[in-house]
């Protein structure tokens, strides 16, 4: 043991104790031993130390209430309690106090010292483990790389990734996330030309072989659920990737039970304009154009895009012959949060409710824009951090809270994820290309081939003209388009921002989760 532990033992009856106490001697530790807690809590005012083992049943002073006082003190000090009652109040409050473990007497040397390493070493044994499971891992997971065939292969291979890059993030050192990094890297690019080959194909009716995809969502994965006769939320997380979701996802365990766990394929583009209005009309953007060219807005905006999202919500129940009672609402401002709480009662009354918050796409479009932002999420880690922190303090994080008192169940999905590009890729086009750093629509565009996955006829996707000659480019692994003029200003300015509108696993491979409340 590398570094040397000083542990605090307050007990009345701590002559008895010696032989434990050599015991964690031997093990490399330095105890201290107290008789009262009165005493505990000189020591603890005087020194420091790394745990606390707590007699609950001293005389004069009783462990509870020596814990309550070492907790004002030192408050981060782990304590663990040892009594011989197994009285349930008791060890509630002990637990109530924060207490880091509960022993019942009579202890045995294994048992105290097990509980030692679970708390003061708990982390550099976690590092340990996962860095060694990484590592047994690394070469099957390359293996699943160079073998993956189909769109389940690589959903599979994504939902690993990310399994591994959270193992790591957690870990003290992170000492393999370089190579994970690398891994996932080398996975983007063999997924660009995956999709590349196949992405034309999947826009064929007949193909039974291709991925669920934003148009079909609502339709196999939520419309069913309806069945059930019972309120049901539909919540839309603008711009939320697998691995926020995981992490959210971890905040929602004590109120719900994961019934089921998926991932579909987002449309290109992926962003808001193409690929929610495909997610909520259940058509693709050419028959949208086609059919309801009053809703379908030409201009290059995501705002002018999906301004009409209760109209194609309407449109896809009426065309799947569904007579429901549906709300739609979309929260940008606190106060529109706040006001869907207020009004929680309503939403019981109806079918389906459905609620787009646009927190995740308003903070990497913040970040790129606000130094504050990126130094606040300078790296993938803090960019999760930062959604859980919001999320956390979030009036959605509230919404959750009430759908489980209700009893409601709960899908929740997002339109498509993000990826963050550091590679500027040149591209010339005329003032009527669109501005998206991760994909262009026009006419006349000059790029040199290769790192780009180019539609030269857009109906082939599914995907409407701008003009006669107009044909689609996209970004693929971490590339962004960058214009000749103002090169290096441009470049600066958009590298190591989180961008959507291209191919990646990021931002293509995203949740849609079915959560059933716990009673």
């Amino acid at each position: 043991m590398s570094q040397k532990f000083n542990i605090l033992w307050a007990d009345d009856e701590i002559d008895l104790l010696k032989p434990h106490i050599l015991f964690l001697e031997q093990k490399g530790y330095a105890i201290t031993t107290v008789n009262s807690g009165v005493d505990a809590i000189e020591q603890v005012e005087e020194r420091n130390f790394d745990v606390i083992f707590l007699d609950e049943m001293m005389p004069g002073m009783t462990g509870l209430e020596t814990l309550q006082q070492i907790k004002q003190i030192k408050p981060q000090i782990p304590v663990v309690m040892i009594t011989k009652s197994e009285e349930e109040h008791i060890m509630d409050d002990a637990i109530g106090g924060k207490i880091a473990d509960y022993l019942i007497k009579p202890l045995n040397p294994s048992q105290i010292w097990l509980s030692v390493k679970k708390i003061l070493q708990n982390k550099q044994l976690i590092d340990t483990k996962t860095t060694q499971n990484y590592q047994q891992e690394f070469m099957q997971i390359s293996m699943a790389l160079g073998d993956a065939q189909d769109h389940r292969d690589w959903a599979d291979l994504y939902r690993k990734l990310i399994f591994w890059e959270l193992q790591i993030d957690s870990t003290e050192n992170k000492n393999m996330l370089e190579v994970l990094d690398n891994q996932k890297s080398e996975a983007n690019t063999s997924f660009a030309r995956f999709v590349k080959d196949n992405y034309l194909d999947w826009m064929e009716e007949k193909n039974t072989d291709k991925p669920l995809l934003s148009h079909r969502v609502l339709k196999e994965k939520v419309f069913p659920v309806l069945k059930d006769k019972k309120p049901l939320f539909l919540i839309v997380i603008d711009n939320l990737r697998l691995d926020q979701w995981e992490v959210l996802e971890h905040l929602l365990n004590p109120y719900f039970n994961v019934q089921e766990k998926e991932t579909y394929y987002s449309i290109l583009p992926t962003t808001t304009a193409f690929a929610r209005n495909a997610l909520f009309s259940g058509m693709m953007p050419l028959d949208m154009a086609r059919f309801y060219p009053s809703l379908w807005e030409d201009e290059d905006s995501d705002e002018g895009k999906n301004k009409f999202e209760e109209d194609w919500i309407r449109i896809n129940l009426d065309k799947n012959r569904l007579p429901i009672k549906f709300t739609y609402n979309k929260i940008i401002q606190t106060q529109q949060g706040k006001a869907v709480l207020d009004q929680f009662h309503t939403f019981l009354q109806n079918d389906l409710n459905i609620l787009v918050y646009n927190f995740v796409d308003m903070v990497s479009h913040a970040r790129t824009d606000m130094k504050m932002i990126r130094e606040l999420a300078p790296d993938e880690s803090a960019y999760r951090s930062l959604t859980r922190s919001w999320f956390e303090h979030s009036s959605l994080f509230d919404l959750f809270k009430k759908i489980q008192s209700a009893g409601a169940d709960v899908i929740v999905t997002t339109d498509h994820g993000t990826k963050k590009v550091n590679k500027p890729y040149r591209i010339i086009g005329d003032k009527n290309v669109t501005t998206n750093l991760r994909y262009k629509q026009g006419k006349n565009l000059n790029f040199e081939h290769g790192k780009v996955f180019e539609i030269k006829k857009p109906e082939d996707a599914k995907l409407p003209r701008l003009n006669v000659s107009s044909s689609y480019v996209f970004a693929v692994e971490d590339y962004f388009f960058a214009y000749p003029n103002n090169y290096n200003y441009y470049v600066n300015y958009y590298k190591d921002t989180f961008q959507h509108g291209g191919i990646s696993l990021e931002e293509m491979i995203v949740p849609i989760v079915h959560l059933t409340a716990k009673r």
